[in-house]
């Protein structure tokens, strides 16, 4: 199974902020046909369906708080040792239109980040 979670703050006010960047990635993932298959007050989940589970979702709490948004989604998604999730993020430190991928690492100073490593205890 795959996980991506797209950080970002709710409502209209954040909907075209380059701080939203993660809700915007999700909107776009919906358009190729993913399914709503959870919602709930802390978080929404998508689906598509193929060989192998793909799941995209928006914590529907504050950029700060996105970590327990996630622990949840972790806990009723059944996320094992051998599935993976991915965070989509700003970084203010990454010039806009430019992507970076790791592994792992420190939060960088990023709330949002800070957030998920804490409450799911990894990096």
């Amino acid at each position: 199974m795959f996980l991506f979670v797209g950080l970002g703050n709710p409502g209209p006010r954040y909907a075209l902020t380059r701080h939203n960047v993660g809700f915007l990635f999700v909107d776009e993932m919906i358009k190729l046909g993913l399914r709503k298959t959870i919602q709930k007050r802390i978080y929404e989940a998508y689906l598509l369906e193929g060989e192998e589970k793909v799941y995209v979702a928006k914590p529907l709490t504050f950029m700060n708080l996105s970590g327990v948004a996630v622990r949840m989604m972790l806990k009723d998604l059944n996320f094992s040792d051998g599935d993976t999730l991915v965070l989509v993020y700003d970084d203010v430190w990454i010039p806009l239109g430019r992507i970076r991928i790791r592994e792992s690492g420190s939060d960088g100073g990023h709330n949002g980040l800070k957030s998920v490593i804490s409450e799911i205890g990894t990096k």
